[in-house]
């Protein structure tokens, strides 16, 4: 029997109506985690986020209990202990509607739960780093959604579809007016002259999990991060640079194209700090 990987509104199903807002319009919001011996890790800061972005949109978030609900139903329906692990997508739309973009005055919310198979990552990219490119897609402000994983992600999948050469594991994106703003995938850090800093996001970009759970620790060190305007430049000339998202953890940077960039040990300190276990 195959695993069931989707839970639609907590029904072991694979399909949602045409006239779900979150298909027609992007009306809708999503966040990825890791699953470890049956937990969603950093689930309550997960939970936080998904409350936020609803917010931000004018969509009130379905409860934790209803939610961890659903996604216990998704969990028992598999077979063997490959369920245990993986990545847990979670999908909140604004439910059905009719055609036309004004809300429906009373919306019931579309669950959805996405199980799939942790990434194979070799080892090298947490021995040795990763290469970015630059990529040519630049991000549109929108401060309305600034900093919200929501639906619409076409920027992205632009970004990630110029990406040919193997050598690269993500791209760089930027805003237009040339700030780096973050990877096609997850979020960016540099670190210079004792100094941690890492991209404003109030005109565009995603706030991760991962990018909050370090800001966070930074905090509890004494030694909050500066959320500041970043260019190619600095990063170029950093002292270390790293990629975050709650999937690979941390990974240090090594290269932005054909320029090598200088890099330290920041990345396998960060994932000892944050109790990142890598597999």
């Amino acid at each position: 029997m195959s695993l069931v990987r989707y839970c639609v509104n907590g029904r072991l199903v694979s399909g949602v109506s045409p006239t779900n807002r979150g298909f027609a319009y992007g009306d809708g919001i999503f966040r990825t985690m890791r699953l470890l011996d049956g937990e969603l890790q950093d689930w309550p800061l997960h939970y936080q986020t998904l409350v936020a972005d609803c917010s931000k949109i004018l969509m009130v978030c379905p409860s934790a209990e209803l939610l961890m609900q659903e996604f216990k139903s998704l969990m028992s329906a598999g077979e063997g202990e490959n369920k245990l692990s993986g990545v847990v997508k979670i999908i909140i739309t604004r439910g059905d509607g009719a055609r036309g973009y004004a809300p429906p005055a009373i919306a019931e919310p579309t669950r959805v739960f996405v199980w799939s198979p942790l990434p194979v990552y070799p080892e090298a990219i947490y021995t040795q780093g990763v290469a970015l490119y630059q990529c040519q897609t630049r991000l549109a402000s929108q401060p309305l959604l600034a900093g919200i994983k929501h639906l619409n992600r076409l920027e992205n999948v632009l970004a990630r579809a110029e990406l040919k050469d193997p050598r690269f594991f993500d791209g760089l994106m930027l805003d237009y007016q040339d700030q780096v703003i973050e990877a096609v995938s997850g979020n960016l850090f540099i670190h210079k002259a004792g100094q941690v800093m890492t991209p404003i996001l109030d005109q565009c970009g995603v706030a991760g999990v991962m990018r909050q759970k370090i800001l966070d620790w930074y905090k509890t060190q004494g030694q909050p991060v500066s959320l500041t305007r970043l260019t190619v430049q600095n990063v170029l000339t950093a002292d270390a640079v790293i990629i975050t998202n709650s999937v690979y953890g941390v990974l240090q940077v090594t290269q932005l194209d054909a320029q090598p960039l200088a890099h330290n040990d920041w990345a396998h300190t960060l994932r000892t700090q944050l109790h990142y276990v890598v597999h």
